[in-house]
């Protein structure tokens, strides 16, 4: 069983998200966007199953410095404990202020600022390349001696605390903005407004930022996102669009001094012969977030099945060391392919509905293989047909529904 805090906790994810939103409605703030929040959802799910795959070799390099290269045999106990979270909160910040710092760094971290909202959901669109350009920046630690277990468990609950702080049902926090990091803190950090951005880099402190120059107080209220809107729900997009933008603009630079330069300077920056570096615009005062409509029964139908597809994830996730290689890619495969399905039906995409056919096949097929040691066969048969059946019929209603809709409108 996996027992990564980040996992056990998603149960309570879900259940915080439902208190922010009671709290939200009693604020009368609209708070949640059903397109927004599932993106968030499928950018963090997709991050957990890639994570499968890339952290096996992040905590491996580690492990193998641990073992061959350490200065010193630290114990594990609950002083060195905190002293490891003290410092892994130090590698953090320079891990997190380098992503926003330099061009290649932040196409594995833009994918976290991309939603134009700020609620608890939005902790969990992460990417699934980041670790690739942070994993890095703990090596110190291993040379140190801390233990790759206490590591991984001081990560956990790093990432844990930063959970909560994305909101905005929570005002200021007195004497504990002085040196932890707080929703206020953080609602700047996610500002798009000149002001805010590249600030408070911290993950469970603030001191960091004050003692190195990059604090900001939360004043105007914050508008969230990027500066170049992603404009899109479907979660491997917002994963691959800002390399994608690097690829065109790498093309443009003509020699190879300034494109190792474009990698590594900051975000915005190109050579003078391109008009120089493009710093960050105040907002648009005719500025409107990114949006699409489709009929209730349609979010009523993605919600339905995201529930089952949130059940199969979180029984993958938990399970999956006592799985081989071919049920880890079988069921990485389907949950990637389902997020990218649900963008198509938030988007109105011609594909969404042969794709979606074949998708309901596909899971119905993966749960019966993965549980049908389970259930007996006569159960496990009725249900998956019923799951089908009614699936098949939700999208037919909902196509009669879209017919008549598009009918009328002409």
């Amino acid at each position: 069983m996996n027992l990564s805090p980040v996992v056990i906790a998603i149960p309570m994810y879900f259940i915080l998200m439902a208190i922010e939103m009671i709290a939200l409605r009693f604020q009368r703030h609209p708070g949640y966007r059903l397109n927004d929040a599932i993106t968030n959802i499928n950018c963090g799910v997709l991050s957990q199953v890639t994570g499968v795959f890339i952290k096996v070799l992040s905590i491996g390099i580690y492990t193998l410095i641990f073992q061959h290269l350490a200065l010193f045999a630290i114990p594990n106990n609950i002083w060195t404990f905190c002293l490891l979270f003290f410092l892994y909160d130090f590698c953090y910040y320079w891990a997190h202020r380098m992503s926003h710092e330099v061009n290649l760094f932040w196409g594995g971290h833009v994918v976290h600022h991309s939603s134009e909202e700020y609620n608890l959901s939005v902790a969990l669109r992460q990417s699934s390349t980041q670790t690739i350009w942070t994993f890095f920046f703990y090596f110190p630690l291993a040379l140190l001696g801390f233990d790759p277990i206490m590591l991984v468990l001081a990560s956990g609950i790093n990432l844990l605390y930063q959970f909560w702080i994305h909101t905005e049902a929570i005002g200021r926090m007195g004497f504990l903005e002085k040196f932890m990091n707080t929703p206020s803190h953080h609602r700047v950090h996610h500002g798009r407004n000149p002001k805010y951005i590249d600030k408070n880099h911290g993950g469970t402190f603030i001191i960091f930022d004050k003692w190195f120059g990059t604090f900001q107080q939360e004043e105007e209220k914050p508008t969230y996102g990027i500066t170049t809107p992603v404009k899109s729900w479907n979660p491997l997009w917002v994963n691959l669009a800002h390399y994608a933008n690097m690829k065109e603009e790498w093309k443009m630079i003509p020699n190879w001094s300034d494109r190792m330069k474009y990698l590594f300077y900051k975000p915005g920056w190109l050579p003078e012969s391109l008009g120089g570096y493009r710093a960050p615009k105040e907002v648009e005062a005719d500025y409107q977030k990114f949006d699409t409509v489709v009929p209730n029964s349609l979010n009523w139908y993605v919600f339905a099945q995201y529930i089952f597809i949130l059940l199969l994830t979180g029984f993958f996730l938990f399970e999956v060391d006592s799985f081989n290689w071919l049920p880890k890619v079988l069921v990485s495969a389907l949950i990637m392919w389902t997020t990218i399905s649900f963008s198509g039906v938030f988007e109105n995409k011609n594909w969404y509905l042969p794709q979606e056919v074949i998708r309901i096949l596909a899971f119905a097929a993966v749960v019966f293989f993965l549980v049908q040691s389970l259930l007996p066969l006569p159960i496990l048969v009725g249900v998956s047909g019923a799951y089908c059946l009614a699936s098949f019929y939700w999208l037919w209603k909902n196509q009669q529904l879209k017919s008549q809709i598009h009918s009328i409108s002409v």
